[in-house]
């Protein structure tokens, strides 16, 4: 079991569905894409894409429509979508931010805990400064780094290297069963973000950052590992 969260020095957040929600845009620019190519994809397909990177995200929309495409082809279609989801999050605002990430993220650089963001996006920093909280994370590491699709805790050994901490140093904040499971497994404090019947293996769950305060999750981890 983690240890309590008085031994916590770092904490490392999901990017969507736990600090923003940028699925809808990831859809908008897959479904363009293969609207382009003829495939019906719908939005519970790309539930399917959550956590692994644009070619693999493409390979299976792919495999959706049986349709055969050369590498190169399949790079430039990656690239296209890149470039649509970029123009959609560049309009991104602040009022974006999921009620009380802000708030919470702020009460925790005020007290010196290092924060990290993963996201399987190569464009995460880029949603970090439309939304205005790019000075909020000490590191960032995204799709440009991550080879491997959740459950596998690359992403989340990653950001605690980043913070020069030990994964029992950090909590994680998920909200998918299988980034749950492979930060869980991985020696991290884990915060599901959602409903708990959904993310077991979490050691504690939350509906969402409303009126969290670090005392708050303090007493909830410490119930949790007493």
């Amino acid at each position: 079991m983690p240890e309590t969260s008085t031994t916590q020095q770092g904490f490392i957040f999901d990017l969507d569905g736990v600090v923003v929600d940028t699925f809808k845009y990831h859809y908008q620019a897959w479904r363009r894409v293969a609207d382009s190519l003829g495939i019906e994809f719908t939005e519970a397909q790309h539930h399917g894409l959550q956590g692994i990177g644009r070619m693999a995200s493409l390979e299976k929309i792919l495999d959706h429509g049986n349709i055969y495409l050369p590498d190169a082809e399949k790079l430039h279609w990656a690239d296209v979508k890149n470039n649509w989801y970029v123009e959609l999050v560049a309009h991104m605002t602040p009022a974006e931010v999921l009620p009380g990430v802000r708030e919470f993220l702020e009460e925790i650089k005020a007290q010196n805990y290092r924060t990290a963001l993963v996201s399987s996006s190569r464009n995460a920093g880029a949603v970090l400064q439309s939304t205005h909280l790019d000075h909020l994370f000490d590191a960032v590491v995204d799709g440009n780094v991550i080879k491997k699709p959740k459950p596998d805790p690359e992403r989340y050994l990653l950001a605690a290297q980043s913070l020069q901490l030990a994964p029992a140093q950090c909590t994680v904040f998920e909200d998918t069963l299988a980034g749950v499971f492979g930060a869980a497994h991985s020696g991290f404090f884990v915060v599901g973000i959602g409903k708990p019947e959904q993310l077991l293996y979490a050691h504690c769950v939350i509906p969402g950052f409303t009126n969290l305060t670090l005392a708050e999750l303090q007493s909830k981890t410490e119930r949790v590992c007493s």
